[in-house]
């Protein structure tokens, strides 16, 4: 008869994540930074604005707060950061577990186990929203703020005063005076400018989209003789805009709960970022402890590697006989492309 032990193991977890994200869409920014390995954990390897090392800045506890949070992993690795969060079996799954597989109801204690693997799902997703948010961060700000070890510390990816604007005063996109087509078209042209190279794309929230859906020189452009009576869809804009810039607008509203519990947006409402064509970078995984012990085959615990760099342990617990799940990552994404980005905040929504 099999125990708790032979089921919930680190390969089962594995196998059960892998086969239900296989319909799963993928993240914006796991797209834009596809995922790579690197052996060990050496920032040197990892290159941001025209492929200079990416720096990392300890800030002091009294520093003042960045526009975003700040956001909160274990600790800072050998420079990369370092996640890490563990699960226990809860009591009452496991006396399930183990009554149904005495009296021999082994698909009943498969559902049951179906709920456990569900709750250890909740980590390695955790995981992935842990790189989704640097990714952001990086493409609203240029670079990444990360609360570890009881300090704060700064990923510097070195973009210059010119790949940034914020607009003031009667330019913001919410004031009727502004004029976001033209504004568009300034940052394209100073890119090409400065790098030889045109934004292709651009992110922006719906909140943000909607002040040029709703903008009445938008309208006005869209039909001159009818402009205050027209019904635009989110299409029809996104069609006008492309024609307008020669550019492909992504609309990005996915969402997250952090540390505290608050859910909030991975891209921030009233930025807007233009992107060159192909990858910006890569999202660089490095070596965890768990994964450097499966490597040396020096570790009694049970270590499978899912979404190339997501660790999933699992060790046994001999009083209460029971099973602890541990999922960890050191990751930090790249940025080869950098000099090609241009971000721009429109308006305060």
């Amino acid at each position: 008869m099999p125990t708790i032990y032979d089921l919930v193991t680190a390969g089962n977890i594995a196998d059960f994540i892998v086969t239900t994200n296989l319909n799963k869409k993928p993240a914006l920014g796991a797209a834009l930074f596809p995922a790579d390995k690197q052996l060990g954990l050496d920032l040197s390897y990892l290159k941001g604005r025209a492929g200079l090392p990416i720096a990392l800045k300890p800030s002091a506890f009294d520093a003042q707060a960045p526009v975003r949070d700040r956001i909160g992993v274990s600790a800072i690795q050998t420079e990369m950061p370092f996640f890490r969060e563990r699960m226990v079996v809860k009591e009452k799954e496991r006396q399930q577990i183990n009554t149904l597989l005495q009296g021999g109801q082994t698909k009943m204690a498969d559902a049951v186990i179906k709920f456990v693997f569900d709750d250890m799902k909740t980590l390695v997703d955790g995981a992935d929203a842990t790189t989704e948010r640097m990714r952001m961060q990086l493409l609203s700000e240029g670079k990444i703020q990360i609360a570890a070890e009881g300090a704060y510390h700064t990923y510097d990816y070195k973009l210059v005063p010119d790949q940034f604007e914020t607009l003031t005063g009667t330019d913001t996109w919410d004031q009727a005076t502004s004029t976001p087509v033209q504004d568009i078209l300034a940052w394209k042209k100073a890119v090409r400018k400065r790098t030889g190279t045109e934004p292709t794309r651009a992110i922006l929230t719906s909140a943000t989209f909607a002040l040029i859906a709703n903008h009445d020189s938008i309208k006005k452009d869209m039909n001159p003789l009818g402009a205050q009576n027209i019904i635009l869809t989110d299409e029809d804009v996104l069609n006008y805009l492309s024609r307008k810039t020669n550019m492909q607008f992504a609309i990005y509203d996915d969402m997250f709960v952090d540390e505290h519990g608050i859910t909030k947006s991975y891209f921030p409402d009233g930025v807007v970022t233009l992107l060159p064509p192909g990858a910006l970078g890569k999202t660089m995984y490095g070596t965890t402890p768990e994964e450097s012990d499966l490597m040396t085959g020096v570790t009694d615990a049970d270590v499978s590697i899912v979404n190339t760099g997501v660790a999933v342990t699992t060790n046994k617990i001999v009083h209460p006989v029971n099973v602890q799940t541990i999922v960890s990552q050191i990751a930090l994404p790249s940025f080869e492309q950098a000099d090609k980005v241009f971000i721009a905040k429109v308006a305060t929504i």
